[in-house]
């Protein structure tokens, strides 16, 4: 059995602009500036607490969780305005589940909004699970996110990990994945390289190429 456990957030979908619109929906009314979109390439990737901290402007983080509360009130009707699949995802999604491949989502994203967007963007498919951030269970790069999935599968699983970030490979690093970096996200090559990604992706297609090949 071979298993795909994708991260969201940069790899199957290009959400950028609804969480930057959400976090600056926040900052404007506390106060705060705003930040512009490519900005937020750097904020995100270890969830939504995180993400208020760091654009809060040193000295005032302890408005976090007043940011969090604007970000979640907003996120709640526009998570979907500008949220699109990655050219190329529909297809890679649809060629391993085609050729038996099991799949699932592990992101920091939080795992109401996680679910909502696969739903939406891709109900075709059948994801054994979607899970993202919630307070049972630590943020990626730990390993539990992982170890809740494979616990459900065949001990002689084969499980590759699929993300844009240095938290996705350091999460497959914790879990004993392989890990496929995709460079069309957030971060780029350069940092996946760094961190030791197994494999990088220039497009969706290879990493079905590079699963189904292996």
């Amino acid at each position: 059995m071979i298993t795909a456990v994708f991260d969201l957030d940069g790899t199957l979908a290009d959400t950028l602009h609804d969480l930057a619109d959400a976090t600056n929906y926040g900052l404007k009314k506390l106060g705060y500036p705003i930040h512009p979109y490519e900005s937020y390439r750097y904020f995100v990737g270890n969830g939504v607490p995180v993400l208020c901290e760091r654009v809060l402007p040193d000295g005032y983080k302890h408005d976090a969780e007043r940011l969090r509360e604007y970000f979640t009130e907003y996120y709640n009707i526009h998570y979907l305005d500008k949220t699109r699949l990655y050219d190329g995802i529909y297809d890679c999604i649809r060629r391993l589940a085609d050729n038996g491949v099991v799949l699932a989502v592990a992101t920091n994203k939080p795992q109401d909004f996680a679910r909502k967007i696969i739903e939406k963007l891709i109900p075709e498919f059948n994801f054994v699970k979607v899970l993202g951030g919630c307070s049972e269970r630590p943020k990626k790069p730990d390993p539990a996110i992982i170890r809740e999935i494979t616990d459900i599968l065949p001990a002689d699983n084969k499980c590759y990990m699929i993300g844009d970030s240095n938290v996705d490979i350091m999460t497959a690093q914790n879990s004993g994945l392989i890990s496929i970096g995709c460079d069309w996200g957030f971060r780029g090559a350069d940092e996946l390289k760094k961190a030791g990604a197994d494999f990088i992706a220039y497009n969706p297609s290879q990493i079905a190429d590079y699963i189904l090949n292996a």
